[in-house]
C-alpha cells in the first residue's frame, strides 16, 4: 500500500549530490507484528547498528526517515559514542553506545540494519566485540545487511553498488518487511 514517491538527496563522499526515489507508506498504515503487540508497543522497532564514524548508519536513518516517515521507532546503536551521535543527528529516536547497549537492545527490536560486518567478531578495527556479533547474529530480529565491509571478506553473488543504491535497496526491504508484518496483524 504505497503512495507516490519522494526524492531524497544525500551528499556523496566525492562531494556530489545523489538523488534517490523513495516510496512513501500511507501515514495511517498499521506497522506492527504479533510480537510487537505482545510487548504492548504499537510500532516496529528498528535498530541501526554502526561503528567508527557512523556514516553508513546515519545515511540509513536519513533514508528510512525520508521514505517511511516519522512513525517508525529507530534506535541508533553505535560501537562508540561518535557513531551514535552522528546517527542521532540523522533522525534516530533514541541511541546507545557500547557492548552492553548493543547486546541488550538486539533482543528488544524487530529489525536490525547495518553493514555486514556487524556479524563479524572484531570487525571495524576491533570495535565490534565477539559478544556484540553473537548478540546480533542470534537475535530473533530480522536482519538487513549492507554488503560493505573493510574486513578481508568477499561475498559471492553481490555486485558492487554505491552506498546510495544500497541504502535505497535496504529501505525498500524494510518497507517489504513492514508490509509482511502488517499481514499477520
Amino acid at each position: 500500500m504505497f503512495l507516490g514517491f519522494q526524492i531524497f538527496t544525500i551528499l556523496t563522499s566525492s562531494g556530489r549530490f545523489s538523488h534517490i526515489k523513495y516510496r512513501r507508506l500511507e501515514w495511517d498504515a498499521t506497522l506492527f507484528s504479533l510480537e510487537t503487540m505482545a510487548r504492548g508497543v504499537d510500532t516496529v522497532k528498528l535498530m541501526v547498528l554502526d561503528g567508527q564514524g557512523g556514516g553508513i548508519g546515519a545515511t540509513l536513518i536519513k533514508g528510512l526517515r525520508a521514505s517511511l516517515g516519522l512513525d517508525l521507532e529507530i534506535l541508533a546503536l553505535g560501537t562508540n559514542s561518535i557513531a551514535t551521535s552522528r546517527m542521532m543527528k540523522a533522525g534516530a529516536n533514541r541511541g546507545g553506545s557500547g557492548e552492553n547497549a548493543i547486546v541488550y537492545t538486539s533482543e528488544q527490536v524487530d529489525v536490525i540494519i547495518g553493514p555486514v560486518s556487524i556479524l563479524m567478531a572484531n570487525a571495524m578495527m576491533g570495535e565490534l566485540t565477539p559478544k556484540m556479533a553473537a548478540a546480533v547474529g542470534t537475535s530473533s530480529a530480522k536482519k538487513i545487511l549492507i554488503p560493505l565491509t573493510q574486513e578481508r571478506v568477499r561475498i559471492v553473488g553481490v555486485s558492487r553498488e554505491p552506498l546510495p543504491h544500497l541504502v535505497s535497496q535496504a529501505v525498500n526491504m524494510v518497507g517489504e518487511i513492514l508490509q509482511e508484518m502488517d499481514r499477520y496483524v
